[in-house]
């Protein structure tokens, strides 16, 4: 499969206040967040012409803004009418939303007071994330040696740039081992989550996820929850240590990108997509587009 080059599409990015043309949105080679990592950002989706939790995201975008000590002049309701210009220009019903925040070329150096904070909002048409096989099997996890840093060694609760690049790592050796992404560990040796996905799993009836102390915590995974609580399944946020892997019937993974996404092996150990998968799964579908909720299969 070709890919088509993210920096040669037609369409229109918003770019500090204005819309340009795509192929025109560039930035400078000293640009500070290129060499030293100040850069947020968010991804989110459109299901028929609507973005999915979008003042929830431009609130966490001038947070982590925020935390990484950035001067960021727009407000929610700002970014949120630039998302939605964007969007409509770029006639995007079913879609994928980029809004990424990055300090400039003003100054080069460690100190960064004098750069000026950046904004561009770009969007595409984007199916899921997973192929039809994948979301009836599962994808496959294989746990990276690549540890979650501690929550004082890095703006964990920031969705920053730098943040992924251990995700890039890992992910990039489960692919070359035949894997679709990477099981990451904290720096406890706790199971944490995916390279950009939070994790739940099932035991018992009851449904777990770790405890999001040194990894974000997700919007996606915030919903899953409340659906989860809705339906009145038994839920703990809790330690998950490698070894009680083996103890699952049903793993699952949270994102805006991977939506809800079973998982059918971590490393050796194999797992079903499950009724719990499937309900929330369906549960997730339906709440995006506005749809009832159900219990079913889906």
């Amino acid at each position: 499969m070709s890919l088509i080059p993210f920096d040669d599409r037609d369409g229109v990015i918003w770019f500090d206040g204005k819309l340009i043309p795509w192929r025109d949105a560039k930035i400078h080679v000293l640009t500070h967040g290129l060499h030293y990592g100040s850069c947020v950002f968010e991804g989110e989706r459109s299901y028929d012409g609507q973005i999915f939790r979008c003042t929830d995201h431009s609130v966490r975008l001038a947070k982590s803004a925020a935390l990484m000590d950035m001067e960021f002049p727009w407000g929610p309701e700002k970014i949120d009418a630039a998302k939605k210009e964007t969007l409509r220009v770029n006639n995007i019903v079913d879609g994928y939303i980029r809004a990424v925040a990055w300090r400039g070329s003003e100054q080069m150096g460690v100190s960064a007071q004098a750069t000026k904070t950046h904004l561009a909002i770009a969007c595409w048409t984007w199916p899921s994330y997973f192929s039809p096989e994948k979301r009836e099997n599962g994808i496959s996890l294989r746990t990276s040696h690549w540890r979650k840093p501690s929550p004082d060694t890095a703006p964990v609760h920031a969705k920053a740039a730098g943040l992924y690049m251990i995700g890039t790592m890992s992910k990039h050796a489960a692919e070359k081992d035949g894997f679709d992404d990477a099981l990451m560990l904290d720096y406890r040796g706790q199971v944490a989550e995916a390279t950009g996905a939070n994790l739940f799993a099932v035991e018992n009836g009851v449904l777990k996820t770790p405890i999001p102390d040194c990894f974000l915590n997700g919007l996606t995974r915030q919903t899953v929850i409340g659906l989860a609580k809705d339906f009145g399944i038994p839920f703990e946020e809790t330690v998950i240590m490698p070894e009680d892997l083996g103890k699952f019937s049903e793993i699952f993974v949270t994102g805006s990108a991977a939506e809800v996404m079973a998982v059918g092996r971590i490393d050796q150990k194999t797992y079903t997509v499950g009724p719990i998968t499937r309900k929330l799964r369906l549960a997730y579908e339906n709440l995006v587009r506005g749809k009832p909720l159900t219990a079913g299969d889906a």
